[in-house]
C-alpha cells in the first residue's frame, strides 16, 4: 500500500495504462477520449498542435488514447497529474482516482483564451447550439459557407461539431471569439432564468430514472448461456461489430460509433423518430441494444435522454390484453413506486428526453400495416397496434425509437416512416481475433483457435456472424482436435454445438461418434417439435404449459438450449426461449428430419413458402403440415406468413445441410433409412425446382446486349441450400440450366458466407459468365472464397466491398492463370500502391486482359509507376480507370509513357488525380500516337491553359478520339470558351 501511495502521477500513467485505455474505448465512442482533451486544452497544458497529433480523423480510437498515453508522459509529472484528474472527472467510476484537484485556469483576458481555458464546459454545454451559432457567426461576416460545412460535415456527432466550430473560432480571431463567448454567457443567462420553470420534474422523478437505470443495469450487465447456469460479464466478452450507412450515402463504409446511432449522421427524414437497426441473423443487434442499455444505465452514452424503455418484439408476442401506453411502458420496463401518473404525464409532455427501444422486429407477428391507427396514449389497444403506431409516429411523436430487424423483414410501410437506417455488419477480421481471445481466459488456447480459424477461411468467414463465432468459440476443443473434415457450412458449426452441449452431459465418453444423438433422442424431438411450432407461429417465448403441450421436460431444459427468458415485465410466470433464434430454426430443421408425425407435404410447402419471389403463396401454406393439435384459429394470414419467412428460411437451410450424405448416418439410428432417402430427394427436388423456375422468369436479353439476370434475394437463398447438402451433383445439375452470360448480385447483402456458397456453385456453369457483385461487404475473407469459380468467371465487377491489398492480390495470382478472365472493376474499395505491382505482372502475363477499372482508391503516383511497368509489355487492355486516386504529374507521365504505343486502348480516365498541365502535356503524346484511342477523362484535376494547349495540338493529329472531358479544372471561362471553339471535342461543362 505504501508504493501505491509514494507513486507518482507519471508512475501511475504508466502502471494504469492497460486500464486508463479501458476506459477511454470500452464505450466503442470517441467523447470520453474527446472531454479529457477538452480539459487538458482547458488547462492551457495542450496546445493545439498536441490536440491534432492526438485527435486523428480516421485513425483507430485505441491508437488515439495511446498517444494521448504517450503525450501526456512525455510533458511530466503537471500533465500526468491533471490527466488523471481529468479521468477522474470523465470516467468517475474509473479506479484511478486523484486527489488533486483541477486548476481553473487563468484570468479570461480575451475572449480566445476563455473558449480555451473553459473548452471542456463549452463543448458540452452548447452541442444544443451549433445551428444557432453557425447562423450567428455566417451572419456578422466571420464564417464563410465551407466553414460552416466543414462544422456541419454528417460524420461528426454534435459535440464533434463543436469542437470543430471552435477550433475554427480560434483560427479566426479574437472578434469571432467574442461572438461565440457572449453567445455562451447569453445562453447561460437565460438557462439560469428558465430552469424550474420551462422544465418541471415531478419530485418523484429522480428516484424512478434511478429505479429504471438500476433495472436496466440489473437485466444488461450480463449474458446468461448453458440454460442459465453460467452468466458472461458484458464487459468482459462484448466486442464491438461493424455499424454503417447503407450504400447509397457518400460515406456508406465508414464504421460508425454508438452515439453515432442517435446522431444525425445518416439522417435521410428529419420529421421522423425511428432509428433501424438491420443486420442478417446472428449479425449482433441484439448484443449491441444490450450494450447500449448498460451504457446509458451507467450515464455513459445517450446523456439527452433521461429515461429510456427497453423492449423485445419476442416477449410482446406473449401479450393477449390490450394495453394502454401507460401499461406497456410501466408493466414491461419499470413500475414507479409512486405518483405514476405525473411521471406519465412529464413523459408525454417531453418527448425528445425519452428513448424507446425494440429488439427484433422481424419476430413480432403482426407486420407493420395501417390497420389501426392509435394517437391517444391512454387509450388501450393490442400491444403490437401500439408499437406499429409508435414507430410510425402516429403515437409519442418525438420520442426517438431505435429498432433492430433483419432488412427483409421491414415492410415498405415502415420504411417511410424511418428517420435513418444503420447496418449491423458483424464482426470484422481484428473483431472475430478480440472477440476469440476475450472468450478464453487460456491465452494459448485463443492463439490455436485464431490460428485454426486462419487455416480455414471458410469458417473464418462463417466467425463474422457473431452468433457463429460465438459457437466456435464455446465448440473450440472439437475444432482443435482434428475432426475427419473441418467445419465449412453453417449447419456443420450447428451440429458442432449440439455434440458439444449434449456430450457436456453424458455419462460416459463413447467411442462411436454418432451414440450422442441416439442417447439424446427424445430430448431433440422434444425441443425440435417446440421450436417447430413456434417458428411457424412466430412464437419465441415460450410459457411453461406449451413446453408441456410438446413433452419438454426440465432435463430437456437443462439440456442447454433454452435459458429462461429476462424481461423486466412484471409477470411472475417463468417463461422459456432457445439461445438463439438460428438455434430455434436449427431444432426445427431436425424435427423435420427425425419426426414420423410430419405430413408429407410439409418439405415442399417448406421450400414453397420461402419462393415468395418465385411462386404465389396462399393463406395456408404451413399450418396442414403441423401436427393435428393445431386448430384452424391458428392459421396466420399472408401479412403474418411475410413476417415469420426469414425464420422458415433459415429452417429450409438447416434441412438442406442436415439431410447432406455426410450427416445421414447420424439420423438414420432415430429414424427408417426409408424416410431419411426418401426426405433427401424431397429436398432435392424442391431446389431444383424453384431455381429452374427462376431460370426461367429471365427476360430474353436486348438486342446486341448480353443476355443477364439480376438475382433477388431468393435466388443466394436456393444456392445456399445447395452449398449445404455439399453435393456436386445438384450443383451441376442445376447450373446447366442457367444460361446467360452475365449474372448480377449487387445489393443482395452478400457476405463470406454467401461467397463461398456462390463459388462451389457456379464453378459448374458451362459457360464464361461475367459476375457482378457490387455494394456487398464481403471484404478480403469474401474474395477469398471465390476463387473456385474465377476460372468461368470473365468479368469480374466487385465495386464496395471494403477489399484491400489482402484480398485483391489472391485474386490477381489466380486470375494469371484463368484464360476466360478479362475485365475487373474494383471502384471504392481500399487498394494502396502495395497491390500495383500484382496488377503489372498481370498484364504482363495476360495478352487477352480488357479492362482495368481501380477508381477511388489509394494509388498514389508510386502505384502508377508500378503499373506503367505492366502496361508496357501489354498489347490487350482497353479500358484503364483510374478515377479518384492521388496519381498527380509524376504518375500521369509514367502512365504516358507506356500507353502512347498502345495499339488498343480504347478509354482512359485519370479524373480526381491531380493531374496538372505537365500530366497533360504527357497525354497529349497519347493523343498524338494512340490511334485507337475513343476517349479521355480528366475532369476536376488542376489542369491550366498551356496544359490544355498541347491537348489541342495533339487532338489535330489524330482524328479518331471523340472527345477530352476537362469538367472543373484550373481555367477562366474565357479561356474554355475560346478553346472550345478551337477544339469541339474538349467537353468543359457536363
Amino acid at each position: 500500500m505504501q508504493s501505491v501511495v509514494m507513486m507518482t502521477a507519471q508512475e501511475r500513467v504508466l502502471r494504469q495504462r492497460p486500464d486508463i485505455l479501458h476506459g477511454l474505448c470500452s464505450s466503442g465512442s470517441s467523447e470520453s477520449l474527446e472531454s479529457v482533451l477538452d480539459i487538458l486544452r482547458s488547462q492551457e497544458l495542450f496546445t493545439l498542435e498536441d490536440y491534432h497529433n492526438v485527435h486523428v480523423e480516421g485513425r483507430p480510437l485505441f491508437a488515439n488514447a495511446r498517444q494521448l498515453l504517450d503525450l501526456a508522459y512525455s510533458k511530466g509529472e503537471e500533465t500526468c497529474v491533471c490527466l488523471l484528474t481529468a479521468l477522474e472527472r470523465v470516467l468517475p467510476k474509473s479506479r484511478y482516482a486523484s486527489s488533486e484537484t483541477i486548476k481553473e485556469g487563468g484570468a479570461n483576458n480575451t475572449s480566445c483564451h476563455a473558449l480555451v481555458t473553459q473548452r471542456d464546459r463549452l463543448v458540452h454545454e452548447l452541442k444544443e447550439s451549433v445551428d444557432a451559432m453557425l447562423d450567428k457567426l455566417n451572419t456578422l461576416g466571420h464564417f464563410t459557407s465551407v466553414d460552416v460545412e466543414a462544422v456541419k460535415r454528417p460524420v461528426l456527432t454534435p459535440t464533434q461539431q463543436v469542437r470543430t466550430l471552435l477550433d475554427h473560432v480560434l483560427a479566426k480571431g479574437e472578434t469571432a471569439a467574442e461572438v461565440v463567448w457572449r453567445f455562451f454567457q447569453q445562453r447561460q443567462s437565460s438557462s439560469s432564468l428558465q430552469n424550474g420553470s420551462e422544465m418541471s420534474f415531478p419530485k418523484e422523478f429522480s428516484r424512478y430514472q434511478k429505479k429504471l437505470r438500476s433495472s436496466i443495469l440489473a437485466q444488461s450487465l450480463c449474458v446468461g448461456t448453458y440454460g442459465g447456469s453460467s452468466h458472461m460479464n458484458l464487459d468482459d466478452i462484448y466486442t464491438e461489430g461493424q455499424l454503417e450507412l447503407p450504400k447509397k450515402f457518400s460515406d456508406a463504409g465508414v464504421c460508425l460509433t454508438l452515439e453515432d446511432i442517435v446522431g444525425e449522421v445518416g439522417t435521410t427524414n428529419t420529421e421522423a423518430d425511428t432509428v433501424l437497426l438491420s443486420g442478417g441473423a446472428g449479425s449482433g443487434k441484439s448484443i449491441l441494444l444490450q450494450r447500449m442499455h448498460l451504457l446509458w444505465a451507467r450515464g455513459a452514452v445517450f446523456e439527452e435522454f433521461l429515461l429510456l424503455f427497453p423492449f423485445s418484439c419476442r416477449r410482446l408476442n406473449s401479450e393477449q390484453q390490450e394495453q394502454s401506453l401507460m401499461d406497456l411502458l410501466f408493466h414491461h420496463c419499470c413500475w414507479p413506486d409512486r405518483d405514476k401518473d405525473e411521471i406519465f404525464q412529464f413523459i408525454l409532455d417531453n418527448p425528445q428526453l425519452i428513448l424507446f427501444t425494440f429488439d427484433g422486429l422481424d419476430e413480432l407477428k403482426e407486420t407493420f400495416s395501417e390497420k389501426q391507427t392509435v394517437c391517444c396514449p391512454t387509450k388501450c389497444a393490442p400491444v403490437p397496434i401500439l408499437l406499429l403506431n409508435l414507430l410510425q409516429g402516429s403515437l409519442m411523436k418525438g420520442v426517438r425509437k431505435i429498432v433492430s430487424s433483419r432488412p427483409e423483414a421491414v415492410s415498405p410501410a415502415l420504411k417511410k416512416n424511418l428517420r435513418k437506417e444503420v447496418i449491423v455488419k458483424g464482426f470484422s477480421p481484428s473483431g472475430i481475433d478480440s472477440f476469440v481471445r476475450k472468450h478464453h481466459n487460456d491465452s494459448s488456447v485463443a492463439i490455436q483457435v485464431i490460428q485454426s480459424l486462419k487455416t480455414n477461411r471458410a469458417l473464418l468467414g462463417l466467425c463474422h456472424s457473431p452468433v457463429l463465432c460465438w459457437i466456435v468459440s464455446q465448440c473450440h476443443k472439437e475444432l482443435l482436435d482434428g475432426q475427419e473434415e473441418s467445419a465449412r457450412t453453417v449447419t456443420h458449426v450447428y451440429l458442432m454445438i449440439l455434440q458439444h452441449f449434449f456430450l457436456r452431459q453424458s455419462s460416459a465418453d463413447s467411442t462411436d461418434e454418432f451414440s450422442w444423438m441416439l442417447q439424446h433422442h427424445t430430448t431433440v424431438l422434444h425441443l425440435g417439435q417446440l421450436a417447430f411450432e413456434g417458428v411457424n407461429c412466430s412464437v419465441y417465448v415460450f410459457s411453461r404449459t406449451e413446453l408441456n403441450k410438446c413433452g419438454v421436460t426440465e432435463m430437456d431444459v437443462e439440456s442447454g438450449f433454452l435459458i429462461q427468458s429476462r424481461g423486466m415485465s412484471s409477470n411472475p410466470h417463468k417463461t422459456y426461449e432457445f439461445l438463439h433464434v438460428t438455434i430455434q430454426c436449427f431444432f426445427a430443421a431436425v424435427f423435420v428430419v427425425l419426426s414420423t408425425n410430419i405430413e408429407q407435404c410439409t418439405i415442399s410447402r417448406l421450400f414453397k413458402a420461402q419462393n415468395t419471389e418465385m411462386v404465389p403463396c396462399g393463406n395456408t401454406c404451413f399450418y396442414a403440415c403441423l401436427p393435428s393439435g393445431v386448430t384452424q384459429q391458428q392459421i396466420l394470414d399472408q401479412d403474418t406468413l411475410q413476417a415469420k419467412h426469414h425464420n422458415l428460411q433459415i429452417t429450409a437451410m438447416f434441412l438442406s445441410g442436415l439431410l447432406s450424405q455426410r450427416y445421414q448416418c447420424l439420423w438414420i439410428q432415430c429414424c427408417p433409412i426409408g424416410i431419411i432417402k426418401k426426405r433427401v430427394k424431397q429436398v432435392i427436388k424442391c431446389v431444383s425446382k424453384a431455381l429452374q423456375e427462376h431460370f426461367k422468369s429471365i427476360p430474353p436479353p436486348v438486342q446486341g446486349e448480353k443476355k443477364s439476370m439480376h438475382a433477388m434475394p431468393g435466388f443466394v437463398w436456393l444456392i445456399k441450400c445447395i452449398y449445404e447438402m455439399q453435393e456436386s451433383t445438384v450443383a451441376k445439375t442445376a447450373m446447366s440450366k442457367l444460361d446467360v452470360q452475365h449474372l448480377k448480385l449487387t445489393y443482395c447483402n452478400i457476405g463470406s458466407v454467401e461467397c463461398t456458397a456462390l463459388a462451389y456453385v457456379l464453378q459448374h456453369l458451362k459457360n464464361p459468365v461475367g459476375l457482378q457483385l457490387d455494394y456487398n461487404y464481403f471484404g478480403d475473407v469474401g474474395i477469398e472464397q471465390l476463387l473456385p469459380c474465377l476460372h468461368i468467371v470473365q468479368s469480374l465487377e466487385i465495386r464496395h466491398n471494403n477489399i484491400s491489398d489482402e484480398g485483391i492480390c489472391k485474386v490477381v495470382a489466380k486470375a494469371m492463370n484463368c484464360e476466360n478472365f478479362q475485365k475487373i472493376a474494383l471502384f471504392n474499395n481500399k487498394l494502396t500502391d502495395a497491390s500495383m505491382r500484382h496488377f503489372s505482372e498481370l498484364l504482363k502475363t495476360k495478352q487477352n486482359f480488357l479492362a482495368l477499372r481501380l477508381g477511388n482508391n489509394n494509388i498514389s503516383s508510386e502505384g502508377a509507376k508500378q503499373l506503367a511497368e505492366g502496361l508496357k509489355w501489354n498489347r490487350s487492355l482497353q479500358y484503364l480507370g483510374l478515377w479518384g486516386n492521388k496519381v498527380g504529374d509524376a504518375g500521369t507521365q509514367a502512365l504516358a509513357c507506356a500507353l502512347e504505343s498502345s495499339k488498343s486502348l480504347i478509354w482512359l480516365s485519370l479524373v480526381g488525380n491531380d493531374v496538372g498541365s505537365a500530366g497533360a502535356c504527357a497525354l497529349a503524346n497519347v493523343i498524338r500516337n494512340c490511334t485507337s484511342l475513343e476517349m479521355l477523362w480528366l475532369s476536376d484535376n488542376c489542369i491550366t491553359r498551356p496544359g490544355v494547349e498541347h491537348l489541342i495540338e495533339a487532338l489535330q493529329q489524330n482524328i479518331n478520339v471523340k472527345s477530352v472531358l476537362l469538367i472543373n479544372n484550373n481555367l477562366s471561362k474565357k479561356d474554355e470558351e475560346e478553346m472550345a471553339q478551337q477544339e469541339p471535342r474538349l467537353i468543359f461543362h457536363a
